[in-house]
């Protein structure tokens, strides 16, 4: 399959796998933005991309900006309609963090420069189901447990299922 891109801007870079093989596609930024903790910036990159129809492009952050610098995409995975054509924006932010892999966490500001990796794009076949009213549903193990009632993420013994970011 061919993924087909337009320049918005001359500057814009056609977006790039990093090796052979890899799912998602780099994005890179069309300007220098710096982002400071807690803030949330919206990342032009200077290209528009015609997503096949039965398609979705879901944009996720980039594991090595989020492990060394706190940066994230807010609303991951970003999602990219078929039907759309603007600009393919992303909305990012940086977490104020003392631990992780190294790099700079903690530090209250990060440059993106011009040119920067800046998230990845993934492009996958969707189911596109038609709505459909019910009285009622079928049963299920889990039922209508809802967050938190597997225990995943959930010290045993503890009723605090909050978690708090500085």
């Amino acid at each position: 399959m061919k993924l087909k891109f337009k320049r918005l801007l001359d500057h814009a870079i056609l977006p790039t796998r990093a090796t052979e093989g890899d799912a998602g596609l780099d994005l890179y930024a069309a300007e220098s933005v710096t982002l400071h903790t807690g803030q949330i910036a919206v990342v032009s990159t200077g290209v528009a991309v015609e997503i096949p129809y039965g398609y979705v492009g879901l944009v996720h952050p980039r594991s090595g900006l989020a492990a060394k610098h706190g940066i994230t995409v807010v609303n991951t995975p970003g999602t990219i309609d078929a039907g759309y054509r603007g600009e393919l924006k992303v909305i990012m932010t940086m977490l104020k963090a003392h631990v992780g892999a190294g790099g700079d966490l903690g530090k209250e500001q990060f440059a993106i420069k011009k040119g920067d990796r800046i998230a990845q794009l993934v492009v996958q076949k969707v189911e596109l189901p038609t709505p459909v009213w019910a009285k009622e549903l079928s049963d299920s193990v889990r039922g209508e447990g809802g967050l938190g009632s597997t225990g995943y993420g959930i010290i045993e013994g503890s009723n605090d299922r909050s978690v708090t970011f500085n």
